[in-house]
């Protein structure tokens, strides 16, 4: 699998974070995901703890790929969108499972994007390409700064294209990125995902 950006890139999983207006944001990147894509694709988007999401019944319609809330000790399922639910960091145990966890909130959100991404970047390395939307906290900038050390790639949406530019401008400032984009361009870069 090669990614048209750089076609030396042979990426794993996908990873991605979203929060404040990251409703709208997601059902326009996952329209985009190619209907043939080999990857695990996993999603933290910041949700309300204490009642249960309609995220997936919302998105699933709207995205060639199935889309789930996530289980414990779930396999890790390429060509299939998978959502941290609500009140559980979603973690990635090894290179075949997912895993749930109750550990503290991350920057007041549970689940959050930094134990995602952080934890993808410990079992996947290189393999990793991680994207951070819109949001309204430093959520994510860890999780992108410990991608990019393992060797993976990291796309940020151009603040200036953001519902809310905070979490992709404070990453920004925190890690880098390999690519800052407006959500058009990570959605026209993203089809370079397919077999």
């Amino acid at each position: 699998m090669s990614l048209s950006a750089d076609p030396r890139v042979d990426f794993k999983l996908l990873v991605v974070g979203a929060s404040a207006g990251g409703v709208s944001a997601l059902q326009t990147l996952l329209a985009a995901l190619p209907d043939d894509l080999p990857l695990p694709v996993l999603v933290v988007l910041h949700l309300p703890r204490d009642r249960p999401s309609r995220i997936v019944d919302l998105l699933d319609m709207r995205c060639p790929l199935p889309v789930r809330e996530a289980d414990d000790k779930q396999p890790l399922l390429p060509g299939t969108v998978t959502f941290a639910p609500p009140d559980y960091h979603l973690l990635v145990e090894d290179a075949a499972t997912l895993a749930l966890s109750v550990d503290a909130p991350v920057l007041y959100s549970r689940p959050a994007i930094d134990p995602l991404f952080e934890s993808a970047a410990e079992v996947f390395g290189a393999g990793v390409l991680a994207i951070l939307l819109t949001g309204a906290s430093n959520d994510g900038s860890a999780g992108v700064a410990a991608v990019r050390q393992a060797g993976g790639h990291a796309w940020i949406q151009c603040p200036d294209d953001a519902f809310s530019p905070i979490m992709p401008a404070a990453a920004l400032a925190h890690a880098g990125a390999d690519a800052v984009l407006p959500l058009s361009s990570i959605c026209t870069r993203i089809k370079g995902l397919a077999r």
